[in-house]
């Protein structure tokens, strides 16, 4: 067998581990979803908790996060390190300077919990239900401000438990947040029944939410901390020595694409911004999100944790050739899995949400809601995880920079484009813009690489795309051809009808695009293909 060969297997190999562990992941995400929404709805306490969640949950899914800038910056040094006797020393370092500066945010959050909410959602205190929905969030910030260090620490860890080519744990860990919120929304159901979506007893419902958050966040940190001890790669050792080699190079990257997430998360700020004028509009975003953020993050993970440690080590000058066929891989499997995928969410948006959330204190009102904007969402991801993908090329080079110019560029761009949207559109504008915002830094990412390569051929790229993007707007017009004619035909509201409805339209849809984009003759159609049946044949 060939090194190449072996490397294939062994990317295919951490694929699958990554792939199953984050499936269960995202199982038990979306269970915790659908129990905060049958439990609330899109009434005042999801409301409260999607607004109090935007600092410390951005924290923990960006900052501490796979693939998220502490990750990718721990990976990229580690994985260049021939000495891994270094290893424990720096990633001790790091964790205590990164751990003193998010323990200090941590304490502001605490103190400034009400100013922060203000700042998210000014609309909030224009009316009496907002006035409600701000108290409950400004209790839910303050419960959950420790995750900001948390979200350091689990990063961290992540990254270094990766770079040692271990990523069950890193993938499968989250589950442990979503257990945690579950379990107490199912001892605070078991005490009131039907009574927990009563306005007396929002408080306490918050108060719960917010608390097995963080007792999730603290349980994740635990087990990841306890994996890194077996394996002699840090402790909680407090360590000074900022000349430990690599602390520079690890600081270079984790700075600046730090930044640039953040400059994603005032994007976030802007849009619920405007939100907070619309009734129920973050709970919708939230829910809607979830549905995208469920196949994307597991696929997600599958191209962009293996892909990762193969661009550091490609990044020398006279490994560019083999860097851009890793490129192109990665762009392709993205547009292999994600455009059909966006074709399926913004066809068949109604009956996802009422399958998934039409229970309990969630009504069709809402279903109509979240479906809406759930098509927004479905429009935008392909742009959203070809951009990580880009962005990763770059923290692989050494080049943090690039990526967090075109992220201030595009705040402005994001507000404008909201203020214009969300008066025609409502809610899905929000998002809307957003995808605008992303297509534009995917243009502007692959010219900076262009020049960066001396030259990519963007060209060759394009036509497989374009290809792939014709293929699944056929598979989403049999979809949805599918759909009404079932509704027609079988006329019923029922769950399982429901569920018929959208298993026969999707699975149509997806044998429509198998079939045409088995014909575009691209290896990468190919090698999933193969895969697939390898795995299923087995």
């Amino acid at each position: 067998m060939t090194e190449k060969q072996k490397t294939a297997r062994t990317l295919a190999s951490i694929a699958g581990i990554v792939a199953v562990a984050t499936l269960i992941s995202k199982i038990f995400g979306l269970v915790r979803q659908q129990a905060i929404a049958a439990a609330f709805g899109v009434g005042v306490v999801a409301d409260a908790y999607n607004y109090a969640y935007v600092i410390p949950g951005f924290l923990l899914i960006l900052l501490g996060g796979i693939n998220g800038p502490f990750h990718s910056a721990i990976v990229s040094v580690l994985a260049k390190q021939r000495d891994k006797s270094e290893a424990a020393p720096l990633v001790e370092t790091i964790t205590t300077l990164v751990g003193g500066i998010l323990l200090l945010v941590t304490i502001v959050l605490i103190v400034f919990a009400g100013v922060f909410i203000n700042l998210v959602a000014p609309g909030l205190s224009e009316t009496p239900q907002g006035m409600q929905v701000r108290a409950i969030a400004i209790q839910q910030l303050q419960i959950m401000a420790p995750m900001a260090l948390m979200a350091g620490l689990i990063g961290i860890g992540f990254g270094t438990l990766n770079a040692a080519d271990m990523y069950w744990l890193p993938s499968v860990s989250p589950l442990f947040s979503s257990i945690t919120v579950i379990g107490g929304l199912a001892i605070l159901a078991l005490q009131l029944g039907n009574q927990i979506n009563l306005p007396q007893y929002a408080e306490v419902g918050g108060l719960i939410l917010a608390g097995g958050t963080l007792a999730g966040a603290v349980l994740q940190w635990l087990v990841q901390l306890a994996a890194q001890w077996r394996a002699g790669l840090g402790t909680l050792r407090l360590r000074f020595d900022w000349h430990q080699p690599g602390v520079k190079d690890v600081l270079k990257v984790m700075g600046p694409a730090t930044l640039s997430s953040g400059m994603l998360q005032i994007n976030l700020y802007t849009d619920l911004f405007f939100a907070s004028y619309i009734p129920a509009a973050a709970a919708a975003m939230t829910y809607a999100g979830l549905l995208v953020q469920t196949p994307l993050g597991i696929i997600s993970n599958v191209i962009l944790v293996p892909l990762l440690p193969v661009f550091s080590r490609l990044a020398a000058p006279e490994n560019w050739p083999e860097l851009k066929q890793r490129i192109r891989q990665g762009l392709l499997l993205t547009a292999i899995t994600m455009l059909p995928l966006s074709a399926l969410m913004m066809t068949l948006a109604t009956p996802i949400v009422q399958v998934i959330y039409q229970r309990g204190a969630f009504k069709s009102g809402a279903s109509e809601l979240v479906a809406s904007v759930l098509m927004a969402y479905g429009l935008g991801m392909f742009v959203y995880l070809g951009r990580d993908v880009l962005v990763r090329v770059f923290y692989a080079l050494g080049d943090g920079e690039t990526p967090f110019r075109i992220s201030i560029v595009n705040i402005f761009f994001n507000a404008l484009l909201d203020y214009i949207l969300v008066q025609r559109f409502g809610a899905p504008g929000l998002i809307l813009a957003t995808v605008t915002v992303n297509t534009i830094s995917v243009v502007a990412l692959v010219w900076m690489l262009n020049r960066k390569l001396n030259g990519l051929p963007w060209q060759e790229w394009t036509l497989p795309i374009l290809g792939l993007t014709g293929a699944s707007f056929v598979a989403g017009l049999a979809s949805w051809g599918v759909s009404t004619g079932f509704q027609q035909v079988w006329n019923a509201n029922g769950l399982l009808v429901q569920l018929l409805q959208l298993s026969v339209s999707g699975l149509v849809g997806l044998g429509v695009y198998a079939l045409l984009a088995t014909r575009l003759n691209l290896p990468e159609v190919d090698i999933f293909v193969s895969r697939i049946r390898q795995r299923f044949g087995r």
